[in-house]
């Protein structure tokens, strides 16, 4: 079960890890801007990657280029998985040895897209000056410190916040 929780708690990090764009010459943070039609998924909570750290134009623009190059280079999802997930899923009888094969391919190929995506993420983290890449680190300690009060019970999640507060409103 923790496997599973770690897994799907590394994928979700994974997916919402990026760098978007910002218009204008001054150094800006990398926060993403609302139009951005480039991204494929905008998560409620925007959380990336570079979120507290001033980057350059030159920056912006080399992350910019890495992230188009990756976009092409990016292993697709492969519907016809999915789709053969769901046959075995919804079949009349379960045939567990044939949802374990598939569920470990589509895990591999999930893997992959990590490990290309990582591959990007480094290239990225290394365009950072000194001072940029303390700052990242900064910032992934303090998101690693809250999500393991989140995960030790601690602290509610966004989620429960948002739900406390709209009920004492």
């Amino acid at each position: 079960m923790f496997k599973a929780a770690s897994f799907g708690l590394a994928t979700l990090l994974t997916l919402s890890s990026g760098v978007v764009l910002a218009d204008g010459a001054k150094p800006v943070s990398a926060m993403p801007a609302e139009d951005d039609s480039t991204m494929l998924e905008k998560p409620l909570e925007r959380n990336t990657m570079f979120d507290g750290v001033n980057l350059t134009e030159q920056q912006r623009q080399q992350m910019r280029d890495l992230m188009h190059q990756a976009r092409k280079d990016l292993p697709n999802v492969n519907v016809e998985q999915i789709e053969t997930m769901h046959r075995l899923v919804t079949a009349e009888k379960f045939d567990q040895a044939a949802v374990r094969a598939q569920a470990e391919l589509m895990a591999q190929e999930q893997v992959d897209r990590q490990v290309e995506m990582a591959r990007i993420r480094n290239q990225m983290f290394n365009l950072l000056t000194p001072e940029q890449k303390n700052v990242l680190n900064q910032k992934h300690e303090q998101r690693m410190k809250q999500m393991q009060m989140q995960l030790s019970g601690l602290q509610p999640s966004s989620a429960q916040k948002t739900s406390s507060t709209s009920t004492t409103e």
